[in-house]
């Protein structure tokens, strides 16, 4: 039994025209980003940002609901819903990838009750048969909420946010969370885990905020 209707998944913002790279929306006849558009930078943990839904209504009051409303069968429609946008584009040679939730500081996952992000990584491993991971990455210095804060403000308060806690030598990552805006959280965790020796690491979230379209 779908979590979402099929008469309400219709409706939803779906992006069906992004960058192989960031995920940001393109104009009809482009693959990826012109040059300095991109928001991966060459030089990024990221092998690839990915996200179905556009940070929009009412895809953004499912997530604030999920998030600060204690509302876990609604992460679990969000799960689906990035599991059913995501599809069939999945790593298809060598061992599965892990499934690793971007964490909370202990902290803030107190007060919340949960983390969003591993309730959604739950569901993206039962749906992929791939081993959920969320004693890999820790996040042992507390950090101000990013809302509100500039792309650059954002980076700076991750820096040395996350830490790796288990081995993960050689593995493909798959990193979950509920959005991205402008990827500074998972690309902070993703840099953690390609110090500790991680393969190739894509960042999934259920939906982004988009500069276009």
């Amino acid at each position: 039994r779908r979590a979402v209707c099929a008469g309400c998944c219709a409706d939803l913002p779906w992006l069906t025209r992004t960058c192989d790279r960031c995920g940001l929306p393109l104009p009809p006849g482009a693959f990826r980003c012109a040059p300095g558009d991109c928001e991966l930078s060459p030089g990024s943990p990221v092998t690839r940002l990915r996200a179905p839904l556009a940070y929009d209504y009412p895809v953004d009051r499912l997530v604030q609901r999920a998030k600060f409303g204690r509302a876990l069968p609604v992460c679990e429609a969000l799960g689906e819903l990035l599991v059913e946008g995501l599809g069939p584009q999945v790593p298809a040679s060598g061992p599965p990838p892990l499934v690793v939730p971007v964490p909370l500081h202990w902290q803030r996952q107190h007060r919340r009750g949960f983390n969003q992000a591993a309730e959604i990584a739950r569901v993206v491993a039962s749906a992929t048969g791939w081993p959920l991971r969320p004693d890999v990455l820790r996040r042992p210095r507390p950090t101000r909420e990013q809302s509100g804060l500039t792309a650059q403000a954002r980076r700076r308060n991750l820096r040395r946010a996350f830490t790796v806690a288990s081995a993960i030598e050689g593995r493909a990552v798959v990193l979950v969370d509920d959005v991205i805006t402008t990827g500074a959280t998972v690309e902070g965790a993703a840099a953690a885990l390609a110090a500790a020796g991680a393969g190739a690491i894509e960042a999934w979230a259920v939906a982004r905020t988009c500069r276009r379209g």
